[in-house]
């Protein structure tokens, strides 16, 4: 049994790389952690004509048809380019929803703008503090109007539309949870950025006042049971690209520690720094034997994928926290400073970690995942 990617996949992750080393070098990273531009325009027009918003919707919709492994293989790279455009928002959780969920009108309308790089989506999942649950979703959906605030949306200030969560009723059940298709341009919605630690992925709070809301995404009732498939759905996406940070967080700490001289010496050759990449090593390599096994589950819409899921968002969101911190301990000093971009993958690290619920969330929902299936 074969556990690696095809040629064919191979050789579409050597395109991303070169595009992304050449479009999206850390410099053009910096000019949106400094600058005024939420994201970079450029470098998401240049990836829609690459084919890689579409990689995983189906032709029919204005996409390449390929797949969710081709759309793995895609996230690791935008992990280590550290991409600063909203590709986890619009691609592993505003179209997810649409392709599990979305009528045939409602994909024609927004995939293939997806596909094109004309649309950023975003999913208003988050009502303040707290981990994603059906109780914590307080926003009201009246017929097709909506009222209340979500916060933190990632990208909902530059989203055009979003899928949103809203509470159809009042039974304090899973099944009072609804989705709606929103276009956040139509009026009625507020947008104000937020402070966060990564500003190369913004957030936002968007205020919902008599919203129109586009006809329901799946069935009433079906929302929080729609939204737990995305989520395990996104969750591998995202552990992929925090396995390509990992990697480029080992990556440049390995190649300081060759070229740093100390004593007359590569700091390298001393064994504190050699045990601390080789534990990064470590955690970067389980991670990724995570990520496989989820790459494979949603792949192939298996039955293990809650679990799949669940295992690779933990151990990428350790793997990638881990490096980028240990990174910075490897530059010592010159780590910790503006100059240096070991700092913009550790605030990716962090603003990853946080994107889909914590980590504690995931690993409680490994648990009762694993519990639930061992009792069947």
């Amino acid at each position: 049994m074969n556990f690696d990617f095809s040629d064919e996949q191979k050789q579409m992750r050597d395109a991303a790389r070169k595009f992304l080393t050449e479009k999206c070098p850390p410099k053009a990273v910096r000019e949106v952690l400094d600058g005024k531009a939420p994201y970079d325009k450029e470098l998401w027009k240049g990836l829609a004509e690459m084919g890689f918003l579409g990689v995983a919707i189906p032709e029919q919709f204005g996409g390449a048809g390929a797949g969710h492994l081709e759309l793995c293989v895609i996230a690791e790279e935008m992990g280590r380019a550290n991409a600063p455009v909203p590709f986890s928002s619009t691609v592993y959780l505003a179209a997810e929803a649409l392709l599990l969920a979305g009528s045939d009108a409602q994909k024609q309308k927004w995939l293939p703008k997806i596909a094109s790089g004309e649309a950023i989506g975003a999913l208003a999942l988050f009502e303040g503090k707290g981990n994603p649950s059906p109780k914590a979703i307080k926003l009201q959906a009246s017929g097709s109007t909506l009222n209340g605030v979500k916060r933190p949306v990632p990208d909902g200030a530059i989203a055009d539309f979003a899928v949103v969560a809203a509470r159809t009723g009042s039974t304090g059940r899973d099944s009072d949870i609804s989705l709606f298709l929103v276009d956040l341009k139509a009026g009625g919605v507020e947008a104000k950025p937020l402070t966060n630690i990564d500003p190369t992925r913004g957030q936002a709070e968007l205020t919902f006042t008599k919203a129109k809301a586009e006809p329901l995404l799946g069935a009433a009732g079906d929302g929080w049971s729609i939204l737990t498939q995305v989520l395990d759905r996104a969750a591998v996406l995202l552990a992929f690209e925090q396995v390509g940070g990992s990697d480029r967080a080992l990556e440049m700490g390995r190649d300081y520690a060759l070229d740093r001289i100390a004593f007359g010496r590569p700091i390298g050759s001393f064994q504190a720094v050699k045990h601390m990449l080789a534990d990064m090593y470590v955690s970067a390599t389980l991670a990724r034997s995570n990520c496989y096994y989820g790459a494979w589950a949603l792949s192939t819409n298996a039955s293990e994928l809650p679990e799949a899921a669940a295992a690779a968002r933990i151990s990428a969101t350790q793997a990638f926290q881990h490096c980028s911190k240990n990174n910075i301990q490897v530059h010592g000093g010159m780590g910790f400073t503006w100059e240096f971009d070991c700092h913009m993958y550790y605030r990716r690290a962090n603003a990853s970690a946080l994107t889909l619920g914590s980590l504690s969330y995931w690993e409680d929902q490994l648990i009762d995942r694993m519990r639930k299936k061992n009792a069947a």
